[in-house]
C-alpha cells in the first residue's frame, strides 16, 4: 500500500502525545500514592516510560519499532494492546488486535494443551465452530500433536511458545502486534513463523513489530519508529531509521 492510498483513510492506530509513568519501587502503592501519580508528574520514585509520543498507523502498514532495551518499545506495544493505559495523551485503536506479546501469558498450566487452545482462542473471540475448524491446523503448526492431552505446564518453554504463536496467529484480527516473537524456537519453527507473518501481511494485515533483529525488521517492515529514553526520535522508512540507530550506537 502506498503512502497516498493509506492516508486516504482514517488511521487504524492513532497516538497523540501519550505518556506513561512507572514507579521505581516494586512495592504496592497506596491509594494516596496512586492519586499522586495521576496528578503530580514529579512524584518521588517515578519516571516516564514514554512521553510526548505521537504517530498514526494506517491499514496495511508494516511498522518496525527500533531501540535499545528499556527504552519503551514494549511499553508502547502494551499501550496499543490495551494492557496499559496512558497517563496523558490520547490513543485510539479502531480495529481488533492479535497480540503476539508475552505470548505464553494467560495459559493455564494445569489444563491440557487442547483445553488451553480452546480457552485462549475463545477469549480472543474465536467461535467454537471456528476453533474446531482450525484446531488441527494449530496443532500441526505447533508440532505438539502427541502432547495435545498433556497438561500445558509439562511442555518445554519452546513448545509453549509454539502453541501460543499457533493460536494467536490464527486470529482474524486486522492488526498484529509482535514483540520479539521471532526470537523463540528452533530454525525450522522460525521459518514457519516467517512464512505465517508474510502470509498475514499479504492478506493486508497491519503489522507492528518490535525486534532487535535488523534482518527481521528489514524483511517485514517498510516504516520504522525509533524510540530512545521513552521519546520518539525518528519516524521514517525502515532503512533510514535503522541507519540512524546504528550511527548512534557506533
Amino acid at each position: 500500500m502506498t503512502a497516498d492510498i493509506a492516508r486516504s483513510t482514517s488511521p487504524v492506530i492513532s497516538v497523540d502525545g501519550i505518556g506513561v509513568r512507572f514507579s521505581k519501587s516494586s512495592r504496592h502503592r497506596s491509594l494516596r500514592d496512586t492519586l499522586l501519580r495521576r496528578t503530580n508528574g514529579s512524584a518521588s520514585g517515578q519516571f516516564w516510560g514514554l512521553r510526548n509520543v505521537s504517530f498514526d498507523v494506517y491499514a496495511g502498514e508494516c511498522v518496525g519499532v527500533v531501540g535499545a532495551n528499556g527504552q519503551g518499545k514494549s511499553t508502547l506495544l502494551k499501550l496499543i494492546a490495551g494492557v496499559l493505559l496512558p497517563d496523558e495523551g490520547r490513543l485510539s485503536v479502531s480495529e481488533g488486535v492479535a497480540p503476539l506479546i508475552e505470548i505464553t501469558g494467560g495459559f493455564v498450566g494445569d489444563l491440557t494443551v487442547r483445553d488451553n487452545i480452546q480457552l485462549r482462542a475463545g477469549l480472543h473471540g474465536m467461535s467454537k465452530k471456528v476453533i474446531a475448524e482450525r484446531f488441527d491446523e494449530m496443532i500441526d503448526f505447533a508440532g505438539v500433536g502427541e502432547f495435545v492431552d498433556m497438561p500445558y505446564k509439562h511442555l518445554s518453554s519452546g513448545m509453549k511458545a509454539r502453541v501460543a504463536f499457533a493460536v494467536v496467529s490464527r486470529l482474524d484480527e486486522p492488526i498484529i502486534l509482535a514483540d520479539e516473537v521471532l526470537a523463540v524456537g528452533d530454525k525450522a519453527f522460525k521459518r514457519k513463523c516467517y512464512d505465517r507473518l508474510e502470509s498475514l501481511i499479504g492478506e493486508g494485515r497491519t503489522l507492528f513489530l518490535v525486534s532487535h533483529s535488523e534482518r527481521d525488521l528489514r524483511r517485514f517492515c517498510t516504516r520504522g519508529l525509533y524510540i530512545r529514553k521513552g521519546e520518539l526520535i525518528s519516524d521514517s522508512d525502515i532503512t533510514s531509521v535503522l541507519d540512524q540507530y546504528a550511527q548512534e550506537r557506533a
